[in-house]
């Protein structure tokens, strides 16, 4: 049994926060309230949580293990212990691995490897078979065989009929159906915002009507067919007054934001080169201003990490051949306390519930909240203490947060009411 004592509870799903002390057998929740006090046992632990915030575990919907296929950058067992020591007891892993996730065999080796790991790894699979955008697979099956959504993340879905067909066919099976927003014909050169920097560099870029072409089109489809969409990564100002419309005519669309898109803009290029390259891209002032209106009035109602580990030979590669993308899992709760909490644009309640139950719902798990009876799945965590990301439990470090002092300690992430992670 477990003891977590003086803790400052936060539980977006039901709204409530206050002093609470928590007692967890096996699995689940036992019993919770600021006066609660175990019977004394020689298997019972205890966690003094004063000074730190107890919150459900958190859970991140946008996650890249590169497992199969790619596991010199990362692999389930790594990509898990980096989402731990980040704060996330629920993984949703995306499809564009290798082979891709267009077959039950390739789900049940990820389920099985992910029930391995100390915390809960699913995965989506892929929309059309090996993300070629020619053929719609199986959905029903994949589903069947353990999906939790779908999505060709890493690449566009171009052919609209296909597109509607798969929006039809998801909102059948109520999965969520996730989409990569960038149509080719407006990128010059991925990963950097067609702007002021990438004049600089003597690069095309990618221009904003990428995105917001893809977003308009997928927008309007998914309010004919009732699916449950998330556009994902949202970037420019324009999509997230897309998004922000869209929501007024139905209640079946998500958006999510990282946090390199909440902190960052083009300007990041020139510090960090290829550490900042991602798509879709970091953009202008107005457009990270955008998004935080956006995550501000639930316009952005999800926080996801896109979490995008290479190595360092690939990110040392010029700016035009080095590979997009950046790892997140282990500093997403500290930028959105440091960038976010601290500068007023979200309440600690508001960010985490962008964190643990929203995310959680559009994916029908049963992860972020906190209650008697409940999974016993949390994160505790010092929100006034510092720390300087320098150390890494992901194979991966390509990130350009790197040296940088945030707010935020994890101190423990319990799943299934075991201790997963331990700072120090």
């Amino acid at each position: 049994m477990l003891f977590i004592k003086n803790g400052y509870l936060i539980d977006p799903a039901s709204q409530t926060e206050g002093i609470c002390n928590l007692i967890i057998d096996g699995t689940k929740i036992l019993k919770m309230g600021e006066k609660v006090e175990p019977a004394q046992s020689d298997e019972l632990e205890v966690l003094d949580a004063t000074g730190c915030i107890v919150a459900p575990g958190l859970v991140d919907v946008h996650t890249h293990f590169r497992d199969p296929g790619i596991t010199y950058k990362e692999d389930i067992f790594t990509g898990a212990a980096a989402g731990a020591k980040g704060g996330y007891t629920t993984l949703v892993g995306m499809a564009n691995t290798i082979p891709a996730v267009s077959d039950p065999e390739t789900i049940s080796y990820i389920i099985e490897k992910g029930k391995k790991t100390g915390i809960h790894v699913v995965t989506c699979s892929t929309v059309t078979k090996e993300m070629q955008g020619k053929e719609l697979c199986d959905l029903e099956g994949l589903k069947a065989a353990g999906a939790v959504g779908f999505t060709d993340d890493g690449k566009p879905i171009l052919d609209t009929e296909m597109v509607r067909t798969a929006m039809k066919e998801a909102a059948r099976l109520d999965c969520p159906i996730s989409f990569h927003e960038e149509d080719p014909q407006y990128i010059q050169n991925n990963g950097i915002n067609a702007g002021t920097v990438a004049k600089k560099l003597g690069l095309g870029g990618s221009d904003r009507q990428a995105e917001i072409s893809m977003v308009k089109r997928d927008l309007e489809i998914a309010l004919e067919t009732g699916a449950s969409i998330d556009i994902q990564h949202i970037s420019s100002k324009e999509a997230v007054e897309l998004v922000r419309q869209a929501k007024k005519r139905g209640n079946s669309i998500h958006s999510e934001a990282t946090p390199h898109h909440f902190t960052l803009t083009e300007e990041a290029v020139l510090q960090h080169g290829t550490l900042a390259k991602m798509n879709p891209p970091l953009r202008e002032e107005a457009d990270r201003q955008a998004i935080l209106v956006g995550l501000q009035d639930g316009t952005i109602d999800l926080i996801a990490t896109d979490h995008a580990p290479h190595s360092k030979a690939e990110k040392d590669k010029s700016f035009a051949e080095a590979p997009s993308g950046i790892t997140g899992l282990e500093t997403a709760l500290s930028l959105g306390i440091t960038k976010l909490v601290r500068e007023n644009v979200l309440t600690m309640m508001q960010l985490l519930e962008k964190l643990t139950c929203n995310p959680a719902a559009l994916y029908h798990l049963d992860a972020g909240y906190v209650k008697e009876g409940g999974p016993a799945d949390l994160v505790i965590f010092a929100p006034e203490e510092t720390w300087t990301v320098n150390e890494f439990l992901s194979k991966s470090t390509n990130t350009p947060f790197k040296g940088e002092t945030l707010y935020g300690v994890v101190h423990q992430v319990i799943c299934d009411g075991k201790i997963v992670y331990r700072y120090r």
